[in-house]
């Protein structure tokens, strides 16, 4: 095996961690350093928080929130389709009328079940 096919690899890795990590410590180093009470203080919509940072939220956030990832994502599986359909002909289309079938049933199911009501 031929080390020498590596180094390419290797320095795309090198490259890649560089781009990341020295405009970070360029900011660190550079950076200007002036704290002060308003700069440190906790920010929560312009006006100083009157709760706990760390207080429980209602599951139904959670769960709606992940909801909302869910059809977003199964949404964005449908430009890859609308791109190529002249490509992928009679068979894509029903394969994709199949896919948003079940999405739609999801969807009722969900809010059958009154998931995406907010009380």
């Amino acid at each position: 095996m031929n080390l020498d096919q590596y180094l390419p690899v290797l320095l795309f890795i090198l490259v890649g961690a560089a781009i990341g990590v020295v405009p970070l410590l360029l900011g660190y180093v550079l950076g200007p350093n002036r704290p002060d009470p308003a700069k440190n203080s906790p920010y929560e919509c312009g006006f100083e928080a009157f709760e706990d940072a760390r207080m429980k939220f209602d599951v139904r956030y959670y769960l709606v929130a992940i909801l909302f990832i869910l059809f977003d994502l199964e949404i964005a599986f449908l430009f890859p389709w609308a791109v190529s359909l002249q490509e992928v002909g009679m068979t894509g289309f029903v394969a994709v009328l199949i896919f948003l079938a079940i999405l739609i049933v999801g969807f009722a199911y969900e809010w059958k079940k009154g998931a995406l009501n907010w009380e």
